[in-house]
């Protein structure tokens, strides 16, 4: 599916880099990242009502644990001004904690406040994937609010299998530029073949680097993690603010252990009572709404150059795409790749993310459709794989196929079962419901079984936890919000009537400040609270 991304990832969209979604290839990887898994169960979309309830796990430590919740943290520098580093064991199989360990990066940055100090604040971006440490250093120890910088820690950890931490590797740059590159919108069956031996490699190239590992990314695992690092850095509760598939981890925590809850803000929350199927289908009528909004603002604007009226936008683009489809056109990229309908339909979506980008947007795709030129769209593309001018990839692909396909049984098992599914994603997004669809078969090819299943999470007995909804988000609709806030026994939904991916930090002095108040002096927002 998509990747779960933030609000300010640790590059900003065009030359620095980056955002969050998955589709194929790009929709590939895209569809494995954006939000939440690889795909769907096999069979309806499920309700939850029938999806099962999280397990609690007992409240005393098992004693074969105690050695990992008592170890101290050993800080040193990080090479970055302000910020220490540390490393912390977990075990590599909590079922099973003498069989090894698994030694994770932990960064913070010390509260700025000569006053009293509140604790640790945790972030995380979302992905699955995305580096926290990587956020905290780029972002959220030097942006967020000052007066919250004042009175916490702000900490990060790398999850199990990502960047700094144990990080899953998948293919080397030339095979990642091939795969990234691969037509997720086949016309044959040649073109299907051609699509299914993609998902193999890279999921053969994940087995082989580190097949253990791939049975330990889950987000249960990562959740039991982050509770061991509460514990090393002296905190009673956890404080946390986790964006995109961040909201996941945070809930996945306040399942397993309501009573240690503190504050936790999930801003751009995921449902996690939804099979993998249900999941994808409904990020790609996410994308819909938000292409929607930037095509009414696209037929604004004097450079648009897709039409004057909204309702062509979007067939004006998908008749660019299908045209790269069959005759990509030049980069001027160094390594000779030219931009196709993967690499394009991915560059248009990485925009998607933020309304910030749509300027960049319309003049890529201008130079692109009519002056056959594709390097601001195949930046944008770049910026969503995280790829470097020296064809390096961050593991962020790698491990969110890892950590999604662990967590949900595959949306679908075959390429006939997607082919059956297209009328049903195409009408909830035309331009981009094929790609979506077929980038969700990418987890019926892992070579690690699910471990994880749609379920509900009430984490009954926990403090307040604040759920944050954008109505317009590409990548987590607000449709999930919603449903997490009802599943989750003490959550206050606050919502954001705007566009783009997640809340906080973005600009509304509504959002922000209710957020710094919670998270300052524990005041979760009144029922109902909607911000602009």
């Amino acid at each position: 599916m998509h990747i779960r991304r933030n609000p300010r990832p640790a590059h900003p969209i065009a030359p620095p880099r980056h955002r969050r979604s998955r589709t194929g290839g790009a929709l590939l990887a895209a569809a494995a990242l954006v939000v939440s898994a690889c795909s769907a169960g096999s069979g309806s979309p499920g309700t939850t009502a029938e999806a099962a309830v999280l397990p609690a796990l007992p409240k005393a430590t098992p004693a074969a644990l105690s050695p990992y919740y008592g170890q101290k943290l050993s800080w040193r520098g990080c090479g970055v001004p302000g910020f220490e580093c540390a490393t912390m064991k977990a075990p590599l199989d909590y079922d099973k904690p003498d069989d090894g360990d698994v030694r994770l990066a932990v960064a913070r940055k010390k509260a700025t406040g000569s006053g009293k100090a509140l604790g640790s604040l945790l972030v995380n971006p979302g992905g699955p994937g995305g580096s926290a440490i990587g956020y905290l250093q780029a972002y959220a120890g030097i942006g967020y609010p000052a007066e919250v910088r004042a009175r916490y820690d702000m900490v990060a950890v790398d999850p199990r299998g990502v960047a700094r931490s144990a990080p899953v590797e998948c293919l080397d740059g030339r095979d990642m530029d091939a795969y990234t590159q691969t037509d997720t919108t086949p016309d044959d069956e040649e073109e299907t073949e051609d699509l299914v031996a993609a998902f193999q490699k890279f999921a053969e190239g994940c087995g082989a680097d580190s097949p253990e590992l791939l049975r330990h990314v889950s987000t249960v695992e990562a959740a039991r993690d982050m509770d061991i690092l509460r514990a090393a850095l002296g905190d009673e509760k956890l404080t946390y603010v986790g964006a995109s598939y961040g909201t996941f981890l945070g809930a996945t925590y306040a399942g397993l252990f309501p009573d240690r809850v503190g504050r936790l803000v999930l801003d751009g929350a995921m449902d996690p009572s939804l099979p993998a199927r249900r999941t994808s289908l409904d990020q790609t009528a996410g994308f819909e709404t938000a292409f929607q909004s930037f095509a009414r603002d696209c037929v604004q604007q004097s450079d648009c150059p897709l039409g004057t009226k909204a309702g062509e936008v979007g067939t004006n683009l998908k008749a660019f795409f299908e045209k790269l489809d069959a005759r990509p056109i030049p980069t001027g990229d160094v390594d000779g790749r030219k931009l196709g309908e993967s690499l394009a339909t991915t560059g248009v979506i990485a925009a998607m993310y933020d309304e910030g980008a749509w300027a960049q947007l319309r003049e890529a795709l201008t130079s692109a459709m009519e002056e056959n030129d594709g390097a601001g769209l195949l930046v944008l593309s770049d910026s969503y794989y995280e790829r470097d001018a020296d064809a390096r990839y961050a593991n962020l692909m790698f491990a969110n196929a890892a950590v999604n396909c662990l967590d949900l049984p595959a949306a679908f098992s075959s390429p006939d079962q997607v082919r059956d599914a297209l009328p049903e994603f195409e009408k909830a997004s035309p331009v981009f419901g094929e790609g979506l669809a077929w980038a969700s078969l990418n987890c019926a090819y892992w070579p690690v079984g699910a471990t994880g299943e749609p379920h509900r999470i009430t984490a009954k007995g926990a403090a307040p936890i604040v759920v944050v909804g954008t109505t317009r988000d590409p990548a987590t609709p607000y449709r999930w919000a919603r449903a997490l806030a009802a599943q989750l026994s003490s959550a206050r939904l606050l919502t954001y009537e705007g566009d783009g991916h997640t809340a906080y930090g973005r600009g509304s002095v509504c959002i922000d400040s209710t957020i710094n108040a919670y998270l300052l002096r524990g005041t979760p927002p009144a029922k109902g609270k909607r911000c602009s």
